[in-house]
This record gives structure tokens, sequence and C-alpha cells, in this order.
């Protein structure tokens, strides 16, 4: 796709609506290496797609080429040439995953070769739905030879998606049949589904070039949503963000750029050794990258190997490839030629993919192409091979539509929860989408909007009964339980929002009480015996008299004879109840006994603002052993200051 210098300097003109008014079709060639591929889209669009010196002197496509060819005012084919000598299948896969409509090309004098059947097995497992059978090098053959090679090509794609498509016999060289198939190119063209312009902008990278006075040009077929002139744009998975300079669509500058559009963006801000084949462009924030997906997989019939669990493979998902472990899930040992299943790839490097995008996988060594299949989630946990449960959930997946879908992401997490922005993320979809189903789904918080499934609110709810039955039981004199020990020992892993709602749930049911920081069940009471009344009585009088001068427990329990087990639980009840503040260990006070120290504290700055150890104990009458913890307790309450010897009183 060339940006010329005076299309980029160019006025642009605001379009009136999302959806442009001409449908755009992008439209892959594929076939086997010296076909004729690049001859044909040179004589329909005028534009040779063999750009390179090397592929001019070697008279083979080694990288993509690209062209456009426009009917009238409202249909444009944008066409991707790709490399048909195996060699360079990868840069083959780089460009045939956005197409909309595939010309399978087969020369009529050698007819289906190897390469013709990789790239319509690739074009198979990539689910591309409409395409033209071409034979070209017409000239060349007689009518018998042409017959036989229309047979031949019929046999391989019998039960595919060109089952039923029209086989159009063409020659480059004098000009027959260009016409025809101009005309059924456009026809299919016409009838290809047109792409929604919703959900998160993505494209994936497949050429990155330099133009002088305009910097860093990429290059790609967006597949979601839609990219305007001087938004701010995030490079993935490598990190860097820039600007749009300029947007093209098909060679002319646009303002915006949608969904199923070959689009060329001039970008600002960086260089061309920031971005590369493979990454992605996308809105800062909405998407990430990742290590593992979730995936359909389908074997070819014709694959030379079994995929066992943990086979290591080539991974083509949009423009990237990575190397790829393959974790067969379920209880099954490997997945045998024409076989199907759910899979997880572990990646070696992160991508950037999204739940419904298509892959192919390719053997190791030797290179082949073994299979494809369709992302189902591009951002799952790990998980356990065995698990049968996992396989079926991740097949309800496979079919389920956006509420379904978002259904399982939530349940997936549990109780953590899952954020408006990541659920986005997981489905692909915009905000205005998201805003469509929420009446199905279940929010615990508006800012930021956590949901939550309800089963996973159920269950954490009985989860917090059954959590303080168990503690009033242990712990029959306290009021409650201390909302952060709760927290703790349920809600470790949710968000405080999550933690909040399910209280606040059942609380508003009356199903538990909530006082300050404890919370109880509805029916729990401190029932003390009668031994248990007095113990706590005389505790509350004896540590209020005694003051700054409180007795050893132990001392106090053996001056009366009663039980010291009694006395620690009781004085355990009344430090959770806020009587009695322990302020360092062995060191417990009545509470007002502490707050008329501070009011003792402050008065005395009338007479003087600071005072020492043995000031303190002479203003107090107390000794070293209780002073010490009081003065630390005091510059813990901001009363005092320590500086040095002395307190300075604040």
């Amino acid at each position: 796709m060339l940006i010329k210098q005076k299309t980029i300097l160019g006025n642009v003109s605001m379009y009136s609506a999302i959806m442009p008014a001409v449908k755009h079709v992008v439209v892959g060639t594929a076939g086997h290496i010296d076909h004729g591929k690049s001859a044909l889209v040179h004589r329909l669009t005028g534009t040779d797609p063999d750009r390179l010196k090397e592929e001019k002197e070697r008279g083979i496509t080694i990288e993509l080429g690209f062209a456009f060819l426009m009917k009238s005012s409202n249909l444009s084919l944008a066409f991707v040439d790709v490399p048909g000598h195996e060699r360079f299948i990868k840069n083959m896969l780089a460009g045939i995953g956005g197409i909309d409509l595939v010309l399978l090309i087969v020369a009529a004098d050698e007819s289906v070769m190897p390469q013709t059947r990789e790239h319509f097995d690739i074009c198979r497992l990539l689910n591309v739905r409409k395409g033209v059978i071409v034979l070209t090098k017409c000239d060349l053959v007689d009518k018998e030879l042409r017959e036989l090679a229309a047979l031949e090509v019929r046999e391989l794609v019998k039960g595919s998606f060109l089952d039923r498509a029209p086989v159009v016999e063409v020659s480059a060289k004098t000009g027959e049949g260009f016409e025809e198939l101009q005309e059924i190119l456009f026809k299919e063209s016409s009838e290809a589904e047109g792409r929604h312009w919703g959900g998160l902008f993505r494209l994936p990278v497949d050429r990155v070039f330099s133009m002088k006075g305009f910097g860093t040009v990429v290059t790609g077929t967006i597949l979601s949503g839609s990219i305007r002139k001087d938004d701010e744009i995030e490079i993935l998975p490598r990190g860097g963000t820039a600007r749009v300079r300029s947007v093209q669509v098909n060679g002319e500058v646009k303002d915006i750029a949608g969904a199923g559009q070959r689009a060329a963006l001039n970008l600002q801000g960086v260089d061309i050794t920031d971005i590369e084949r493979g990454d992605a462009l996308a809105m800062p924030g909405e998407f990430a990258a990742t290590h593992m997906l979730d995936a359909e997989l389908d074997v070819l019939a014709g694959s030379p190997v079994h995929i066992k669990d943990l086979t290591r493979v080539h991974l083509h998902v949009g423009t990237a490839q990575v190397l790829a472990r393959v974790r067969v899930l379920g209880n099954v040992e490997q997945l045998e030629p024409g076989d199907h299943g759910i899979v997880q790839l572990r990646l070696e490097r992160s991508v950037v993919s999204a739940r419904g995008d298509r892959f192919i996988l390719r053997r190791y060594s030797p290179l082949e192409t073994i299979a494809g299949g369709v992302v189902l989630d591009a951002f799952p946990e790990k998980h356990v091979v065995q698990d049968s449960e996992v396989v079926d959930s991740l097949q309800v997946l496979r079919d389920a539509d956006l509420a379904r879908a978002a259904q399982y992401f939530i349940s997936e997490a549990k109780d953590v929860g899952i954020s408006e922005s990541k659920l986005i993320r997981r489905l692909c979809v915009n905000c205005s989408e998201i805003q469509s189903i929420a009446s199905s789904l279940m929010s615990v918080s508006d800012s930021p909007k956590i949901f939550v499934a309800p089963e996973v609110v159920a269950l954490l709810e009985n989860q917090v009964k059954e959590e303080l039955i168990r503690y009033q039981k242990k712990n029959p004199l306290l009021e409650g339980m201390p909302k952060s020990e709760l927290r703790e020992r349920i809600f470790a892993r949710s968000p405080s929002a999550v933690f909040e709602w399910v209280l606040g749930k059942l609380a508003d049911r009356g199903a538990v009480r909530i006082a300050q920081d404890l919370i109880a069940t509805k029916d729990h009471s401190i029932r003390l015996s009668p031994e248990e009344t007095t113990a706590r009585d005389f505790l509350i009088k004896m540590y209020r008299t005694s003051g700054w001068r409180p007795k050893n427990l132990g001392e106090v329990a053996r001056s009366v004879n009663c039980d010291l087990i009694i006395f620690e639980r009781i004085q355990k009840v009344l430090i959770k109840d806020g009587t009695l503040l322990q302020i360092a260990d062995g060191m417990v006070f009545h509470r007002d006994a502490l707050e008329d120290l501070k009011r003792v504290v402050r008065a005395e700055k009338v007479n003087r603002n600071k005072f020492d150890v043995s000031s303190f104990k002479a203003m107090l009458g107390i000794t070293r052993k209780h002073a010490i913890p009081l003065l630390e307790w005091l510059d813990r309450e901001r009363i005092t200051r320590r500086s040095g010897n002395e307190r300075i009183i604040l």
C-alpha cells in the first residue's frame, strides 16, 4: 500500500457516520509458486504487487504485495498478494488472516500442486467464507488440459466453502477471462458479509516502512473497531505509544478507517525500529499481550503428525509468528489427524489476540501446516490438563453469544470479580456493547465497575455465615468477629467492593448485624455464666480504680482466689469491646484512665512545654515500669513527641 506525498498532505473530510458509504472487501490470493498470482493482480488492478528488487530479479513473490480496485463509488477491493513458495509461508500467513474473499489460483499447465493444497488448507482453517477459483496461464494449454485442471481443483475443494465457487479461466498474457473475472469478483464481493465497526480497535501490523518527509508508516487489515486521524495508539506487545498523523484506506486519505479495511497509518512519535510485523496497534489500555490462549483446535486430516500433549509448534495468529506448546485438555492423550479438541496454547513469546481470532499451527520441524483453530479465551488461567470440567466449560464458551460469554468470564473470575475494562478486553467489545447486556450482569460497584457472578455471591454469603458461627462458638464472650479478620479468612483475594457488597446484602436481609468493626449473626448474643459476670464486674472496677498503676492479672487472681483462666478470658473480651486498652505486652489500662492521662498532660503545657521521665513519674506517682509504656503510648497518640531524653508536649 503506497502512500503518495500529495495524498498525505491533502485535505481530509469528516465522515458523517461511523460506517463508510463504500463497502470495502479484502481479497487475498492463494496458490503455488509461479502460478500467476502477482500477474493476475497486476492485470486486474494495473498495480504490480511485487515491489522488491529481489522479487523482480527472481520472478517470485517474497513479501506481501498490495493493490486496489474500485467499482463505481460503492465497492472497493483491496488485494493482498501472498508468496507461493513454501519457504515464505510465514509471509503468506501474515497477509491472509484478515481477508474476506480468496482467489484460489491454479495454473492450468501444472494443476494442483503442494502449495495449492497447503494454501487451501490454511484458508479453510482460517474460516474464509467466500472465494473464486481461477485457472491461470490458459493460453499455454488446450481445452482438455483446462478441463483436467478444473476437475482436479474441484476434487480438492469438494465439501468446502469453495465447493460451489465459480471457476474462471484466464490468461494474464492475452487478457482472456479478465472481464468475466472482474464481474464475478464484484458480484461475490458485494455479497460478502460486511464487518461491524464496533469493538476495540486492533490492527495487526503486516508492513512497516519509512517515507521521506513523513516518517514511520504501518499497514494492515483492521480486525475490529475504528481509528481516526490524531488518535493516540499503543504498540503491543512491545509497548510505547504514537499519534496517528494521517490515515489512508486503499491509497486515499480518510479521516477514519474501520474493521475490514486495509489501512496505512502515518505514525508520529515512533521510529521504524520501534515496530515490526507481528506487533499490533490498539487504543492505549484497551488490549494487553498474552502468553496463553484457550482454543478449539482442528487437526488437518492430512497432517503428517499426531498432536501430543506439549507438542512444540509454530503459532501464526494475526500477523505474529511465535513458538508455542500445545496442552491437550481433557482425558485425551493426543489429537489424531482429522480430530478436533480443546487445547491451551502456551506461548514462548507474548502476542496480542482476542476471543474469536483464527490461527494456524505449523509443525516445528520440518515446517508444515498441521492444524488451525479459533481462540476461545485470550487471557486464561493455567488449566489442569486432565480436568474435564474445563473442557466442558470451554465448549460452552465456543458457542456462546455475547451475554453468555460475559457470564462465563465473570464466573471464571470467582470471588476476585472482573472489572468492566478487563471484561471488555476479554470479549473484544466496546463499552456500548457491554451496556446492551448490563441488565443480565451483577455489578458490585460503580467506580470501578466490578462484576461478580450471582452463584459466587451466594457461595460467599454462605461462607460468611458459616465462618461467623464457627467464630462465635469459639469466642462466645465476644460481641462479634472483627471485619478485618473475616475479610482475611474469606475475602483475601477479593477487592474491598466485593467484601462490602456481600456484607451489605446480608445486612439488608437481616442475616448479620454490623456494629462498628464487628460482625455477628442475627441471633448472636453474649451469655456469661454467673462466675464470668462476677469476674467481668470485678476487673472493670479494678482497672478503673487502679488508674495508671494497674496490678498484674496473676496477682489479682491469686489475691481474690479466682481462676486465672477466667480472668484472662474476660480481659480479652474487655479489650475486644474497647473497655480496656493494651498498650504493650502485659500493660493493660482502663480506657478512662488513659483519657484522663491525655487531659493531665495537655493541662501541664500551661506550666511547661516539655518534661523528662523522672518528672513524668513524679507527676503521676508511678514507677518506671509503667512510665515508659505510657510515654511511648502518648508519643503514638501524638500527645507528646520524644526529643532526646525529654518529651515535648504537642
